[in-house]
């Protein structure tokens, strides 16, 4: 069963209490035509799955991973239509010492951070779907985020960020940037695992171009480095999804106070 968080959002975009849906955490919160919530049926996470099949496999079905059931999974839906816009879930592990448990720990190896003493969450199969492009939803999408992270007390945030394809030349300059501004401090650094990867650290010397690199950068994975991410020194070739991705840590006392404010005033 997912595990479940201890407190709601009300209406009014902020947790105020204990109370629970069904035994699944409740959630209410909206900008604009969108809205987040964390999924309680069946029916919810299949919705949520059958977008992510769209998004991450490029056809109709179910993305479904044994994952799944140990996780929340979050919602953004358009108020006007009822469409799911784009979906998350999120596994909550004490420490890390459950970091085993992770899907990133399948394909990085991570025995850095079983040191980390904190709470912390894996950000996983985030998408949006390819159709809408309001950037009110990863705003409605990060709210949610940041209303879970501070009733939980987690400390660090995690996933894995995917580049589209399984080739590095189309992000070259991204990942030049990454390594030039962005590898994870030694201390928590991922080592490789995978059987593929692309070791952009290891091979980029040149300078990136800065508005390449923009362009190229997922937006998900922008958000993380704005608000002080940071990333493996390689990428991951998974040819599953058809996917390039680096590992993606944030510890949540790095976020600088304006960014925490700014994703704050949408919990309200």
């Amino acid at each position: 069963m997912p595990r479940q968080a201890s407190a709601k959002v009300g209406a009014g975009g902020a947790f105020d209490g204990t109370q629970e849906h069904n035994g699944a955490p409740t959630l209410s919160l909206s900008k604009g035509r969108f809205a987040a919530r964390i999924a309680t049926t069946d029916h919810d996470v299949e919705t949520a799955q059958r977008l992510r099949a769209l998004v991450f496999r490029g056809r109709d079905g179910l993305d479904r991973e044994a994952f799944d059931a140990d996780c929340v999974h979050v919602l953004v839906e358009d108020l006007q239509d009822g469409a799911l816009v784009c979906c998350f879930r999120m596994l909550h592990l004490s420490s890390g010492a459950g970091i085993a448990r992770s899907y990133a720990a399948q394909v990085y190896n991570l025995s850095a951070l079983e040191a980390f003493a904190g709470p912390m969450v894996e950000m996983g199969r985030f998408c949006i779907h390819p159709d809408r492009y309001d950037a009110d939803i990863l705003r409605v999408a990060w709210g949610a985020m940041t209303a879970y992270v501070d009733a939980e007390g987690v400390e660090m945030l995690f996933g894995c960020a995917s580049f589209p394809g399984t080739t590095a030349e189309p992000y070259l300059d991204a990942l030049a940037l990454l390594r030039a501004r962005h590898l994870a401090p030694a201390q928590w650094a991922p080592r490789v695992k995978a059987p593929e990867v692309y070791p952009f650290a290891q091979r980029l010397t040149a300078r990136p171009d800065l508005k390449i690199a923009t362009a190229t950068m997922p937006p998900l994975l922008r958000t993380y480095l704005m608000m002080g991410g940071w990333v493996s020194d390689h990428a991951v070739i998974d040819r599953d999804l058809g996917t390039l991705h680096v590992f993606t840590g944030l510890e949540i006392r790095a976020v600088p106070p304006a960014r925490a404010r700014l994703l704050r005033s949408m919990v309200g």
